[in-house]
């Protein structure tokens, strides 16, 4: 079991509850009761050019649209462009700021479904933690969410997460040994974590709240109030160099049929993409029961803020090492997504496959072909599905991938 500390820590702020933490030391600068320690350098790998494929001719529209351009990125994006998503927002300004990154859980379905305001999110990263389970580190830059959540734990990918987004994060505790890594990074006064706890809604100084505290008691913040939570701390929150993605508005050639996809992390955690040619989006579908051996069931995952089920523009499956930093039973997995890889995304019905990038320590995640060509996502959300280089891959059907994740 992990330790769960129930107060809040924005690393301005100490309660007389504090967890213990590290011993300070003469070469802390910016948490004065927190030590920097040493962390850890990625090894950069060669960026690939910035050339695009060959796309096909872009469907004409009325003559009253004016039609995107059928790319857009990896840089140099307009100034009302979500680079996370290549699409205008409705309000530039939301763009001078930091994204806002909120640890979410799904589990156990009993309590945590719906969730709240994943269908804001520009990207989610779903992930293994433990014990068979997944949770969701959840991007929102573009739009903000009245309510995020329900939010729990972070894990040792969030740190690397966090870096590439450039992010605040709010989360809702950790094992100190992740916490030691997180309280002694460069990023150190973004995280936000819950103090005395408060009824929601909730407020820019008191950006975290709970749920029904007297019931099932959940935690879950406000995008807006935890941007503003920073901001009025005095930490730096304006607009990042947040480059790397590339969005075409046109699926490119040489796909294959990828209209289902399925990924499979245990038996009492797995989920389902189906592609919907109305809307050109993946709907996603969560574990209805336990599958011990009588067969998988599935429910729509909806959000609760608007009632409606969840869909992605891309999912995108990682395929990324995974490692013990501590092995059972008290599992703790370090995910090693920096330099490239393999992977799968998929787009209107087809799916490719290319190869992920994180060149730097900052590198927002892109993909390419097998040339080093950028690959385009479809202008919208992704969610990214992140399994281990052991993971078993199937083909069941026709357009039907299903990615069963084994550990080593």
């Amino acid at each position: 079991m992990f330790k769960r500390w129930s107060f809040v820590l924005l690393l301005v702020v100490i309660t007389a509850c504090s967890p213990k933490t590290p011993t300070p030391s003469s070469t802390v600068t910016a948490t004065p009761f927190l030590p920097v320690a040493p962390t850890a350098t990625l090894t950069a790998s060669p960026t690939p050019p910035t050339s695009t494929p060959t796309l096909t001719p872009t469907v004409i529209p009325s003559s009253t649209v004016t039609p995107p351009p059928p790319i857009v990125g990896p840089d140099n994006f307009a100034s009302n462009v979500d680079p996370l998503t290549g699409l205008p927002v409705s309000d530039p300004k939301l763009l001078d700021r930091r994204p806002v990154a909120v640890k979410a859980n799904i589990v156990p379905r009993s309590t945590n479904r719906p969730p709240w305001g994943l269908s804001f999110a520009d990207i989610v990263y779903d992930y293994y933690h433990n014990d068979g389970y997944t949770r969701l580190f959840s991007i929102f830059y573009g739009k903000d969410a009245e309510l995020v959540g329900p939010i729990r734990s972070g894990r040792l990918l969030d740190n690397e997460l966090v870096r590439m987004y450039q992010a605040i994060f709010a989360y809702g505790s950790a094992d100190e040994r992740i916490n030691s890594r997180f309280f002694n990074s460069e990023y150190s006064n973004r995280l936000i974590l819950e103090g005395q706890p408060v009824a929601c809604p909730p407020k820019p100084a008191t950006p975290l709240c709970r749920w029904e505290p007297s019931g099932v008691d959940l935690l879950l913040g406000s995008t807006q109030d935890l941007s503003l939570y920073i901001t009025n701390r005095g930490v730096s929150n304006g607009r990042q160099n947040l480059n790397g993605m590339t969005f075409g508005t046109v699926a490119p050639q040489g796909g294959n049929a990828g209209a289902q996809v399925y990924n499979r992390y245990s038996g009492d955690n797995y989920s389902r993409w189906d592609y919907d040619p109305a809307s050109g989006l993946y709907k996603r579908f969560d574990d209805n029961v336990y599958d011990q051996g009588q067969g998988e069931e599935y429910a729509p995952l909806t959000d609760r803020l608007n009632n409606q089920q969840i869909t992605a523009a891309n999912v995108v499956v990682l395929i990324v090492p995974h490692a013990y930093f501590v092995p059972p039973p008290g599992e703790i997995v370090e995910i090693l997504l920096s330099g490239s890889g393999k992977a799968y995304a998929f787009r209107d019905g087809q799916v490719y496959e290319v190869t992920w990038n994180r060149p730097t320590t900052n590198s927002v995640l892109y993909l390419t072909f097998p040339d080093g060509t950028r690959y385009p996502y479809k202008p919208g959300n992704t969610w990214y599905q992140v399994v281990s280089d052991h993971t078993v891959i199937k083909q069941p059907d026709s357009g039907v991938w299903r990615f069963e994740f084994r550990i080593p």
